[in-house]
């Protein structure tokens, strides 16, 4: 009974885990223990921890300042030219890697109908136009214009339960081997090849964008700094359950796939990883699963965009304000209109967590600099324990883009 009431009573923390098991951590995760078995999930292990020792502090931001992240990098940063340099950071950051992870939040919400309907595309002169991908982006666009905060977390919070039920009970129906899952828990271990999934699960778990989300989102749930502990206890049941369900779709996927020569493009086969548990209804519930992580993250992508620009550039934040409206409405008709240009949804969804993870630094860095500002939290700022977990995360987060930059080049 107690741990349903935790679940009823479940707010902010939520939104984020609802962000970041989207269609990109269902893939992701799958590649990784396809490809990897359990040995890359110590990454797993760090994105969680890392995202409630970030959260944490964007939560308490909030709670005792009443501000935004965004409104409160640009209170922090007095001198103009720096400001402008805020400014620009943030936006280009958020913007650009809202638009990457929305258009793979779309197209991942789009295998599933593609899954169920047999039909992908449609001939309009010399093109074949995606058609899912502009159905889940309007549909995504009607709850946004209709919806308030309070609607909008009671249905992510069902879907992010749903999604939880079943993958952690497949994770156990299989009967994995549990001395090389802990192993793969707390010892780190990059193979060759494997350091682009590394990324992605890191990626795919420590959402920058969910740091302005969540600072945002406590103020519409709680009063006041006293309200502290119910916001860390709310994040931090979300955030494991979150990362438990990362974990099993990893454990699932390593069972299945991992050592034999498997190519996974579409949601059938992401689905075979639950014929355990589900037979024949594997791949059904595998596409109402996509399409619920894909519409709940094609959500809050778009309004943690808004909820970024409108605090940096000094707006009024609300469902009310039209340059909101208009920033989310942006961001979700680039995602739209990249949806339907053809681009393959697996490759998509991957490239969005790995930008993620290369623009994490930056903004968890800002992020540390505002919660040292003790004129701004008075006894809230950052004691020596805190700074330091979130220096470490931050040297691991640049050390790991550092290392992309060059792979890449």
């Amino acid at each position: 009974m107690q741990f349903f009431q935790k679940l009823k009573d479940l707010g902010p923390g939520v939104l984020v885990t609802a962000a970041f098991i989207g269609p990109g951590t269902i893939t992701t995760c799958t590649l990784a223990g396809a490809n990897y078995g359990y040995v890359l999930l110590w990454g797993l292990t760090f994105s969680i921890l890392a995202t409630i020792v970030l959260q944490e502090k964007a939560a308490r931001l909030g709670l005792v300042t009443r501000m935004g992240l965004g409104e409160a990098v640009r209170q922090q940063f007095a001198n103009p030219a720096m400001q402008y340099l805020a400014i620009a950071l943030v936006l280009s950051a958020i913007l650009v890697g809202n638009a990457a992870y929305e258009t793979g939040n779309i197209l991942g919400a789009a295998l599933s109908l593609e899954e169920l309907s047999g039909l992908s595309t449609i001939p309009i002169g010399n093109l074949n136009l995606k058609i899912w991908g502009p159905v889940i982006g309007l549909l995504a666009w009607l709850i946004l214009e209709l919806g308030s905060y309070k609607s909008l977390e009671k249905f992510i919070i069902g879907l992010v339960i749903l999604m939880s039920l079943t993958f952690i009970t497949t994770a156990f129906f299989i009967q994995p081997d549990l001395w090389a899952i802990l192993k793969g828990m707390f010892v780190p271990a990059i193979p060759e090849g494997s350091f682009v999934f590394v990324m992605g699960l890191i990626g795919t778990t420590v959402v920058p964008y969910n740091l302005f989300l969540h600072a945002s989102a406590v103020q519409e749930r709680w009063k006041s700094a006293s309200d502290l502990g119910k916001a860390r206890t709310d994040l931090s049941t979300a955030v494991i359950l979150g990362g438990l369900i990362s974990m099993s779709i990893v454990i699932t996927a390593a069972m299945t796939f991992h050592g034999h020569a498997v190519s996974i493009t579409g949601a059938g086969d992401l689905a075979e990883q639950l014929e355990p548990l589900l037979g024949n209804w594997a791949r059904i519930f595998m596409s109402l699963g996509l399409f619920a992580a894909g519409i709940s993250s094609a959500i809050t992508a778009p309004l943690a965009a808004a909820y970024a620009t409108s605090g940096i550039l000094g707006w009024k934040a609300g469902f009310g304000d039209l340059r909101f409206k208009l920033v989310w409405r942006s961001v979700l008709l680039i995602g739209i209109v990249f949806s339907l240009l053809g681009y393959k949804p697996i490759q998509a969804i991957l490239f969005a967590q790995i930008a993620n993870g290369l623009l994490l630094p930056f903004i968890a860095i800002f992020l540390v600099i505002v919660m040292n500002n003790k004129k701004l939290l008075s006894v809230h700022a950052n004691n020596r324990w805190q700074n330091i977990t979130a220096i470490i995360v931050v040297v691991v987060a640049i050390a790991l883009g550092l290392k992309s930059i060059v792979s890449l080049l």
